[in-house]
C-alpha cells in the first residue's frame, strides 16, 4: 500500500512557471518546492520517502532530498498527480530486458526544455542544418531522442535537415554541399552509426559539428568514449567531438563540446553519491570527485525530479561532469525498499 496522498496547497501550475526561471541562486528553493509537491502527489515517491522516514519538513538542502533509483521507471508508474499521458517515452532494450517507461503529462514541458537548452548551447535552430543519424531509434516507437531531434529539424527550416537512416551516400553528398556553402551543420547520431559512416566516408568537415548520443546497442564492440571520439576526430579531421547526455527518464539534457565534459541548463543539476552509501550525496566539491550520478531535473514535475542513475561519473567544482561508465551493480541500492 502506497503512502497516503495528502491535500496540500501546492500548485503545479506555479511550479511549472518557476522551472525555466531557475538559476544558481534559486535552484535549491525551487527543488525543495518540487520535492514537497512530488512527496504529496507521487504515490511511488511518497512510499519511498516514507520507508526512508523522510518528510519535506526535514529537508533544507537539495543534497538531502531522497533520490529515487532509476530502476523504478521499469517496475512502477512514476507519476505526480493523476493524468492520461500525452506520450510515453520508452527506453531501448532487448526482449530479455524490462524497458523504462516515462509517462509524460505535458509534451510542451519537454519541448520547452530541449529547445531552450539547445538555444543556450548552440543558438537558435534556424541557424543550422540539423541531421539525425539515428537508425536504431527510428526503428522503434516512443523514443524521446527522436522526438527531440525531429522538433529541432522542424525548427531549423533548412531544406536538407532531416533523418538519413543508413543512406550514407546521400548523407555524404549533403554534408559536402553544406561545407561548400559554409553552412553551420549539426550531425547528431547514435555512436555505432557515426562510426560506420566515418569508416566508409572519412572527410574533412570545417563547418559541421559531430555529436554522438552514445549507444552501441550490440552492433559493435564496446569502446570507451575516448576511443570513439578519437576515431571520429581522425575520420572527420575535427578538433573536438560533441556529446549529448540524456535518458528516457529525464526531460532535460546535458551537452559536451569536447573531451566528454558535460554542462547542464540552469534547471538541471548533477550531484554525486558514494557508490557504497546511496544517501551520502555531494552537490559541490572544492576538487573533482568520483561517484555515482544523481540528477535533479526540475522539468520532471509530473514524474520525479530526483533520480539516482546507474552511471558512474566525476563532478568538477564548476558543476560540469564527466560520465565514466556504468556502475558494476546496475540495480541501484534502494530498489529493495519497495516490493515490485
Amino acid at each position: 500500500m502506497y503512502g497516503q496522498k495528502l491535500n496540500q496547497p501546492v500548485k503545479d501550475t506555479e511550479l511549472v512557471q518557476k522551472v525555466f526561471a531557475a538559476n544558481a541562486e534559486n535552484f535549491n528553493s525551487i527543488a525543495l518546492e518540487i520535492f514537497n509537491f512530488q512527496f504529496h502527489h507521487n504515490l511511488v515517491y511518497n512510499e519511498y520517502c516514507r520507508l526512508l522516514k523522510i518528510v519535506p519538513g526535514d529537508i533544507t538542502n537539495m543534497a538531502h532530498i531522497p533520490f529515487l533509483p532509476i530502476h523504478f521507471f521499469k517496475t512502477h508508474s512514476v507519476v505526480s498527480t493523476s493524468f492520461e499521458p500525452a506520450a510515453i517515452f520508452e527506453s531501448s532494450g532487448t526482449t530479455q530486458n524490462i524497458n523504462s517507461k516515462h509517462r509524460v503529462k505535458d509534451l510542451t514541458l519537454y519541448e520547452n526544455s530541449f529547445t531552450r537548452t539547445f538555444d543556450l548551447f548552440y543558438g537558435v535552430p534556424g541557424d543550422w542544418c540539423i541531421i539525425g543519424l539515428l537508425p536504431s531509434y527510428l526503428e522503434r516507437q516512443h523514443s524521446s531522442l527522436v522526438v527531440m531531434v525531429d522538433k529541432l529539424v522542424q525548427l531549423s527550416h533548412h531544406p536538407c535537415s532531416g533523418f538519413y537512416l543508413n543512406e550514407f551516400d546521400k548523407l555524404q553528398a549533403v554534408l559536402m554541399e553544406q561545407e561548400k556553402r559554409k553552412q553551420k551543420t549539426l550531425l547528431i547520431g547514435v555512436t555505432f552509426a557515426l562510426l560506420d559512416f566515418a569508416e566508409l566516408f572519412p572527410m574533412k568537415l570545417r563547418h559541421t559539428i559531430i555529436m554522438e548520443t552514445g549507444g552501441m546497442k550490440g552492433r559493435r564492440k564496446e569502446m570507451t568514449r575516448q576511443q570513439v571520439h578519437e576515431n571520429l576526430r581522425k575520420a572527420f579531421q575535427q578538433e573536438n567531438i560533441h556529446s549529448e547526455y540524456g535518458m528516457t527518464e529525464l526531460l532535460s539534457q546535458a551537452y559536451s563540446s569536447g573531451n566528454g565534459i558535460f554542462k547542464t541548463a540552469p534547471w538541471m543539476k548533477v550531484l554525486l553519491r558514494e557508490e557504497d552509501d546511496p544517501f551520502a550525496v555531494y552537490d559541490k566539491a572544492d576538487k573533482s570527485i568520483n561517484g555515482a550520478i544523481n540528477i535533479i531535473d526540475l522539468a520532471n514535475i509530473y514524474s520525479c525530479s530526483f533520480i539516482a542513475t546507474e552511471d558512474a561519473g566525476k563532478l568538477y567544482p564548476d558543476g560540469s561532469f564527466e560520465v565514466m561508465g556504468r556502475l558494476d551493480n546496475t540495480d541501484v541500492r534502494g530498489c529493495s525498499l519497495m516490493a515490485v
